[in-house]
């Protein structure tokens, strides 16, 4: 049995990893989060309801058009979330998926995160929290600023449950503002309306002179059958939401989170240990990999 774990879990890892156009290395494939997720990522493949390419279009999700022609109301609640400086990165070690944009001067307020809305979204967004309630396809949201000269690096989102959902608020609608998946380029524009698999490769760049803002949410992914819509509704409640992040006090901090900044501390060790000398930080790793491997295989 376990060899046939093995087999179906290497077919999953060879399969994320030549899955688009843009591909990571080897060695960066080996530790990437995608290639641990790998078998249920493919079953949330096999099973949707909705094709599998870099973007889709919008007319697939007739549901999310609400957003769209609300726009400039929810517009008005970002940009006053702007003047209150609540649209921020956080200052706390508490924010495990979206940590390393913040360094770039990626900024965020959630308005729900696989529950209902944060109190302080609720209080300080009220339109737009409730406009979300309508619609129960989407299980996160926030208003997110991509700031003048800002670059959020390549990489892949871990779980193919959800499709990233983008509507342009106050953009630069210039060219040089952009995100690409996959290879394929898109440029927000006010009022317009984006989605994309953000289990593909991407990454986001703003050199355009002006900031923008958007409203970013994740739609559940629509699934074939009842039963596999079960599945990835109990994954992402259960895996995804326990990576809720807060705005202030009060707002709920899932347990990932929690344990963030006792597992950042450990981070920093290591890139301290990787300035000081890159091979022995590069063996203590893969040794320690291989070591997680093995005890997983003694115990299936």
């Amino acid at each position: 049995m376990k060899y046939f774990i093995l087999f179906i879990y290497i077919v999953s890892v060879c399969y994320v990893h030549r899955r688009g156009k843009v591909r990571y290395g080897f060695w960066r494939q080996l530790s990437d989060h995608s290639t641990f997720v790998a078998p249920l990522n493919c079953f949330m493949y096999l099973f949707s309801r909705v094709p599998t390419p870099p973007f889709l279009p919008t007319e697939r999700f007739p549901e999310l058009s609400v957003l769209q022609d609300n726009w400039q109301k929810i517009r008005d609640e970002g940009n006053a979330l702007q003047k209150l400086q609540q649209i921020k990165t956080s200052d706390k070690y508490n924010d495990a998926g979206f940590n390393s944009f913040f360094k770039s001067g990626w900024k965020r307020f959630y308005l729900k995160w696989y529950d209902d809305a944060h109190p302080s979204a609720g209080e300080l967004c009220p339109f737009t929290t409730q406009l979300l309630r309508t619609i129960p396809g989407v299980k996160a949201a926030m208003f997110a600023e991509l700031p003048d000269g800002s670059r959020l690096p390549r990489h892949r989102d871990p779980y193919a449950g959800s499709l990233r959902y983008h509507l342009g608020l106050a953009t630069p609608n210039d060219n040089r503002c952009f995100i690409e998946v996959d290879g394929i380029r898109y440029s927000w524009r006010d009022g317009e309306s984006v989605i994309f698999d953000e289990t593909y490769i991407h990454y986001a760049e703003n050199t355009s002179g002006e900031n923008r803002l958007i409203l970013f949410c994740d739609i559940e992914r629509p699934m074939r059958y009842r039963w596999a819509q079960h599945v990835n509704h109990w994954f992402g409640r259960h895996l995804v939401g326990a990576a809720a992040a807060p705005n202030q006090e009060g707002d709920r901090t899932g347990g990932i989170n929690r344990a963030f900044k006792y597992i950042y501390a450990i981070r920093k060790v290591g890139k301290r240990l990787k300035q000081w000398n890159k091979p022995v930080y590069y063996l203590i790793k893969w040794i320690l990999f291989a070591s997680i491997a093995v005890v997983i295989w003694c115990a299936l």
